[in-house]
């Protein structure tokens, strides 16, 4: 799969996610440096992956969520990138993000192979979101087709509705 990266066409490596499969699990590390994994989350989850916390776009992005979590019972967010855990942790509290659940892929790449949202060239996660409902099952996807963009909040919430 081919995204944009500032106009620059880039391609993903990993799995390409469809709705309709069971959502595969992942580990990242988590903000206290202990494995997270996808199935300890119990009930509905919206992924978001972001490139960097630290980016005018992923900041404004996830802020949106943290807002909009607290609208949507059952449901986790959780926001995977790249960004030490250090970073993310600075970040969630200078940001007051307290609603969303921040882990880093920087160890193992886990998430990014397995969800298809590798940017080999950069380093960084592609952006895109996933809503997997409580059994896992992906009931929706985007891959924002230009990275530096914002993904379709709109679309996205619906399908948490």
């Amino acid at each position: 799969m081919n995204v944009t990266f500032a106009g620059t066409p880039v391609e993903l490596h990993g799995t390409e996610i469809k709705v309709g499969v069971t959502a595969p699990d992942f580990s990242a590390v988590a903000n206290d440096l202990s494995t997270f994994r996808l199935s300890t989350i119990k009930g509905r989850k919206l992924l978001v992956a972001v490139p960097s916390l630290d980016t005018s776009v992923c900041d404004a992005e996830v802020r949106r969520f943290n807002v909009e979590a607290t609208k949507y019972p059952n449901t986790t967010v959780i926001t995977i990138s790249m960004d030490l855990p250090f970073a993310q942790k600075r970040w969630c509290g200078a940001a007051g993000i307290d609603k969303v659940i921040t882990v880093s892929d920087h160890k193992d790449r886990s998430f990014a192979h397995s969800y298809g949202t590798y940017l080999p060239n950069v380093g960084l996660l592609a952006r895109a979101i996933f809503v997997l409902d409580e059994h896992n099952k992906v009931t929706y996807v985007e891959y924002v087709p230009e990275v530096t963009s914002h993904p379709n909040y709109e679309k996205a919430l619906a399908a948490l509705a």
